[in-house]
């Protein structure tokens, strides 16, 4: 059975994504690019919301410029070769490989989906699939922002385990990972 896990960068503060926009220094770091990407080299599936997935799509096509470092050629080689699923009631079509539209979210067919998959999954996004999730994955950055989606939804109460922390001196940021009790 696969896992599925929750990553994203926060803030020091708990927020993934700041109300105006940017979440601090680290995730540009080529030693945290690095990480992350011999970290999630083996998921096989990544479960995105639209508007994540509007985000990460970015990947494609990222061979395609020039002059792109080892970490981020590899992350966008990492990304293509991966299964993603695409929860959205407005998305009529996809622009990347091995992506399919689901039009709505079911905790049931995740749930197969992780029975059945040889490779770990992940979610990117708070709400998509509280009460799933195996392992949470923070990268921490340095900075406060004050505001935003947080990491974890108001109202979500869990019991972690610490499983692993790593810090990164150049830019600061800590990754953090545990896993349901």
């Amino acid at each position: 059975m696969a896992k599925l896990i929750y990553s994203m960068i926060t803030s020091l503060d708990g927020y993934a994504e700041a109300a105006e926009g940017g979440l601090g220094t680290g995730a540009e770091d080529p030693e945290v690019h690095t990480f992350v990407n011999d970290l999630f080299r083996p998921v096989g599936t990544y479960l995105y919301g639209r508007r994540m997935y509007e985000t990460m799509v970015y990947w494609e096509t990222a061979l395609d410029e020039p002059d792109q470092t080892p970490d981020i050629a590899q992350y966008a080689r990492d990304w293509q070769a991966a299964e993603k699923v695409v929860y959205s009631t407005t998305l009529d079509a996809v622009s990347s490989a091995k992506t399919r539209i689901e039009r709505s979210f079911d905790p049931d067919a995740v749930r197969r989906l992780k029975d059945e998959a040889d490779a770990d999954l992940t979610v990117d996004g708070p709400n998509l699939a509280a009460g799933l999730v195996d392992e949470y994955h923070l990268f921490i950055t340095t900075s406060v922002v004050g505001g935003g989606k947080r990491f974890f939804p108001d109202g979500v109460r869990l019991d972690l385990e610490l499983v692993e922390e790593r810090a990164f001196a150049a830019s600061g940021l800590i990754h953090a990972r545990y896993r349901t009790r």
